[in-house]
């Protein structure tokens, strides 16, 4: 096995000449006397056979040569200091990787806030981000995929925090022959016409929440398909209300005058698999989210 001829640590003392501007600076900056950093540097030149620091003034520069050499040390450098991070964070228990559900109604700018605030603490950790739908994320619990999951019910032998409750609002493109009737809609009225929903993307409990009883029903595995389904006059359905005040101000959506029925609710709950192991990565992680719920963001109302 070959062994390198340099050090990081002689890279380093040569990156600090070259910062600080001359060898007694580097001194000073290392804590180290002028005489070891003078020879370090003389031993690596000689070891590498090549110049790597000319002498203009007072400073010390690079040569074209130590300049090329010294960028890939850097690279080094950076990598070293990484795994000692990487070691530190191990040492603290940090988990490799977090794995986390979301469920699909659960606000994309609060999610984003979320993982904005986890990045600068887990550097070192990878996310696995899980985008799900109605029991996707009870799924992924259940067969032990994620460490986390925002879900819209605790499945059975796990406990969770209730985080949000979801409004939903029936509605349809202003055009679309149930605003042309003029008057308060009945289910029946509802059941002539085209549905659009989103398909569960569970599939050991799969449920059908919000689906009226009727063959009139397409379905999509996109929230967003669905949303655009039915901003181009494809249909009605209940929609997220935080998802859609773009689409009711642009005046794409309006919602339907139900009798009864026009509005729903759902909760979403914050579930962590084995609370009693998790380790300080999904510790975090969840208790970010639930900071950033309890902050909030604020919502534009619903339109007239």
């Amino acid at each position: 096995m070959k062994i390198p001829k340099s050090t990081l640590e002689q890279w380093q003392v040569l990156q600090a000449i070259v910062e600080c501007g001359g060898y007694a600076q580097a001194a000073e900056a290392l804590h180290r006397s002028q005489s070891s950093v003078s020879y370090m540097v003389a031993k690596l030149q000689e070891q590498l056979g090549v110049e790597l620091l000319q002498i203009d003034g007072r400073r010390a520069r690079l040569t074209p040569n130590g300049k090329a050499l010294l960028n890939k040390a850097r690279e080094l450098l950076g990598g070293a200091f990484q795994l000692e991070q990487l070691a530190a964070s191990l040492a603290e228990g940090w988990e490799p990787q977090v794995s986390i559900a979301v469920d699909s109604l659960f606000p994309v700018q609060l999610l984003v806030q979320v993982l904005r605030e986890f990045e600068p603490w887990a550097r070192h950790t990878r996310v696995n981000l899980e985008e799900t739908v109605l029991s996707g994320s009870e799924d992924a619990l259940v067969e032990k995929r994620v460490d986390i999951a925002i879900a819209s019910r605790i499945p059975v032998g796990f406990l969770g925090d209730a985080l949000m409750d979801i409004d939903f609002v029936a509605v349809a493109h202003p055009c679309h022959p149930l605003h042309a009737l003029g008057r308060e809609l009945e289910v029946d009225d509802l059941t002539r016409n085209l549905q659009i929903v989103v398909r569960d993307s569970g599939t050991l409990n799969p449920r059908d929440h919000g689906w009226l009883n009727t063959d009139q029903r397409w379905s999509v595995t996109s929230p967003q398909t669905r949303m655009e389904m039915i901003c181009n006059g494809i249909g009605f359905g209940w929609l997220a209300e935080h998802k859609m005040q773009a689409q009711l101000e642009q005046g794409l959506l309006k919602p339907l005058p139900l009798r009864v029925g026009q509005r729903r609710k759902l909760s979403l709950s914050l579930i962590v698999a084995n609370p009693e192991v998790a380790g300080p990565a999904t510790c975090r992680l969840a208790n970010l989210v639930r900071k950033v719920v309890a902050e909030g963001i604020e919502l534009p109302p619903l339109c007239a």
